[in-house]
């Protein structure tokens, strides 16, 4: 089994670790340059309630938001992928409302859960 491609492209559900302050998010990858990142996202800490609002099919209460953070925040950014039995967020949230990510999020389904 090789190595994969790591393949940060726009459209790629990601976690993000940041410091100062410490907080991990996770969203839907908007713009990676050298000054920052852009995801549409939220606190990781929510995530599981904001999954379970749009299963409900709540519109109101938790939501995703389109936020850039500079590189000096940025301690690493991993891809939010499934490995052997450990389902990915996107995958998750998949399988608990019946739409991807990106639906949920107003974006262009790219086909990627």
């Amino acid at each position: 089994m090789g190595i994969q491609e790591l393949e940060l492209s726009r459209g790629t559900p990601v976690i993000l670790y940041l410091q100062a302050p410490k907080e991990k998010v996770w969203g839907i990858l908007v713009s990676l340059n050298p000054s920052g990142v852009v995801v549409r996202g939220l606190d990781l800490v929510v995530f599981d309630e904001w999954m379970r609002q749009e299963a409900r099919g709540d519109d109101t209460g938790l939501g995703l938001a389109t936020i850039f953070y500079p590189m000096g925040r940025l301690e690493r950014m991993e891809r939010d992928e499934s490995l052997g039995p450990l389902a990915s967020y996107a995958d998750r949230f998949f399988r608990a409302v019946g739409r991807t990510v990106h639906e949920a999020a107003g974006l262009e389904d790219r086909g990627e859960s």
